[in-house]
């Protein structure tokens, strides 16, 4: 018996493709997709019976939609019940900037500028093209913060979010110490 490992949503499985078993995955909440052959998978909810893990043997297509053949599901009658299911993956599979694009661990964390101190509570994260913005609301009023990696100091998996923000990204007149 292994030891836990942290995994992480990253797609779900949104229908069956032809009868060979493959199926269609979407990345979730705008984050691009990260399965890739080889990939060892886990679906939720698990099935009551049969493997509750996959490996992924093929990837066809581009963008956040594609085509999956996971092993062992090799036909119409094994795809159809996983169509649904969110597909998790070891959070130590996946890129090292995952942990700035995840809105659901983001929502609600509290973000500390080395400079300024408490900004305030990510509310929102906008999707963009090149990077996220965090919607901050905290002291200083909405701050939109761009997600980059070199504004972060410190991302660990709970507690406040470090930044070293820029000069003029915080209107710094406008504090309110009662929020």
């Amino acid at each position: 018996m292994s030891s836990y490992e942290p995994h992480r949503m990253v797609a779900h499985i949104i229908k069956t493709h032809g009868r060979k078993g493959e199926v269609v995955i979407a990345a979730r909440d705008g984050l691009p997709f990260l399965l890739a052959d080889g990939m060892e998978v886990a679906l939720v909810p698990p099935a009551l019976k049969g493997p509750r893990r996959f490996v992924v043997s093929a990837c066809r297509g581009e963008g956040d939609v594609r085509r999956v053949k996971l092993n062992g599901v090799d036909d119409l009658a094994a795809s159809t019940p996983l169509v649904g299911r969110a597909v998790l993956v070891r959070a130590a599979c996946l890129p090292d900037d995952f942990a700035l694009r995840d809105a659901y661990a983001l929502m609600g964390r509290q973000l500390h500028d080395r400079r300024l101190g408490l900004i305030g509570t990510i509310e929102e994260v906008m999707r963009g093209p090149a990077n996220d913005v965090w919607v901050v609301r905290g002291r200083y009023g909405e701050v939109l913060v761009p997600a980059v990696e070199a504004f972060v100091d410190g991302l660990s998996s709970s507690g406040p979010i470090m930044v070293d923000l820029p000069e003029g990204l915080v209107e710094e007149g406008s504090v309110d110490d009662s929020i």
